[in-house]
């Protein structure tokens, strides 16, 4: 079984690891840390949310930042503030027992832009940064990235599918394609994805997949339940109540569905609350720090809103209404059975739904058995 010196990390990052519980490197870890640490190559990464990607490539970067230059020689874009904020954190944690501190920035919409400004003025070596915030002070010529070795593209897919194509492109630009290596990571592989790698990384860099054969966690179980229109809030009840103990996630697909639903579900007396992109930055940080202590029990969320919430222990996930990207389902159901452990997807379907069922079955490789309550 390899282990993390046998992988190349240092001591001090293994101390670290130790002291979060990380102790046996996961697939992507096992495969990909070699290769970035030993190698100055573009690299693609493909594998599923919940596999241990942030340190697959975070150990990597750290191990190539010289602290005694004060300038920016790393930059990690995600989709997402609330990946980004998670990344951020990882690193922080990775860094404890370095002799040379290593500064970490993260930059992203929802917070004001001039606190951030202030931030990026002290030393810093690496920006996690979401594509549109990154953008905007590019503009303003706040950032400096010609000093880049190492940019890291994470969750890629879904930054292409939320509508970050043209602001990739800015940022991939503004880099100094000689002087840096390029490493995706990706679940899926979309065709305007694969223009990107096609136009910004080089044909030698080295590619892995993980989990070929299973585009979704195997860990997770599938099940779908019948139901109406009018009696779909009973049914969700029944759900719940069946799983009172335990914690999870339910997604839906509009702003205005999210709330609806926590209102009804919260006047049911469940501890429950929402995360959609009209909240306030401040207004999402108190339900993401309430889900993750464990003082709130169940989360409703739009997809966007959920993309890189990493919280410990989710038993299930449950779909109100199906995705209407396929691929959704898959980040969906990512969220839980993470590190190992085992969790259950859950959809609510009408009858018109019942082919969209069977559509996501054959496109995922999957069963989705019908649960009867």
């Amino acid at each position: 079984m390899s282990t993390f010196k046998d992988l190349g990390i240092r001591n001090n990052y293994i101390k670290s690891l130790k002291e979060i519980g990380i102790k046996i490197p996961t697939e992507i870890q096992k495969q990909a840390i070699p290769i970035l640490i030993n190698s100055k190559t573009d690299f693609v990464g493909l594998a599923q949310t919940g596999t241990g990607k942030t340190a697959a490539f975070g150990l990597p970067l750290l191990h190539k930042i010289d602290a005694n230059k004060n300038v920016v020689q790393g930059l990690i874009i995600a989709p997402t503030r609330e990946l980004v904020q998670q990344i951020k954190k990882q690193l922080f944690k990775f860094t404890k027992y370095n002799d040379k501190k290593i500064f970490v920035e993260g930059v992203y919409g929802g917070e004001k832009i001039d606190i951030q400004i202030r931030n990026l003025r002290r030393a810093t070596h690496v920006i996690v940064a979401t594509p549109g915030r990154l953008v905007d002070l590019l503009d303003k010529n706040i950032i400096d990235l010609k000093y880049i070795n190492s940019l890291i593209l994470d969750e890629a897919d879904e930054m292409l599918s939320m509508g970050f194509k043209k602001d990739l492109n800015t940022i991939l630009d503004a880099t100094n394609k000689n002087a840096r290596n390029t490493w995706l990571f990706s679940a899926t592989m979309p065709e305007d994805l694969k223009s990107i790698v096609k136009r910004y990384i080089s044909q030698d860099a080295a590619r892995i997949e993980i989990d070929r054969n299973s585009i979704v966690n195997a860990n997770i179980s599938h099940h779908f339940v019948q139901t109406s229109i009018g009696n779909k809030p009973n049914t969700l009840i029944r759900l719940l109540e069946d799983r009172e103990e335990a914690r999870g996630i339910i997604f839906c697909r509009t702003k205005a569905g999210t709330q609806a639903l926590k209102q009804q579900l919260q006047k049911e007396g469940f501890n429950v609350d929402a995360l959609e992109g009209d909240m306030t930055q401040k207004e999402r940080d108190k339900v993401m720090r309430a889900f993750k202590n464990t003082n709130l029990q169940i989360l409703i969320s739009t997809d966007v809103s959920a993309r890189g919430i990493d919280v410990d222990n989710l038993a299930y996930v449950l779909h109100h209404q199906l995705p209407e990207h396929l691929e959704y389902y898959t980040h969906r159901s990512g969220r839980t059975a993470r590190a190992g452990k085992t969790g259950e997807s859950i959809a609510l379907v009408l009858p018109n739904e019942l082919q969209r069922v069977q559509d996501v079955e054959k496109a995922l490789g999957i069963k989705i058995k019908e649960l009867t309550l």
